[in-house]
């Protein structure tokens, strides 16, 4: 019962660090295309 609960505990603290890289990543995505709007509309003033 213990070990069944450890196990669930690691899978679940694993799938919690990729879901934060994920949303870090995707984060960045959008960062970087907000940028890039800006700067196409900079240069077409």
């Amino acid at each position: 019962m213990v070990r069944k609960t450890l196990e669930l505990v690691a899978v679940g603290g694993l799938l919690l660090l990729a879901a934060c890289n994920t949303v870090s990543g995707a984060g960045k995505d959008v960062s970087s295309a907000g940028k890039a709007v800006s700067n196409a509309a900079d240069g077409a003033k």
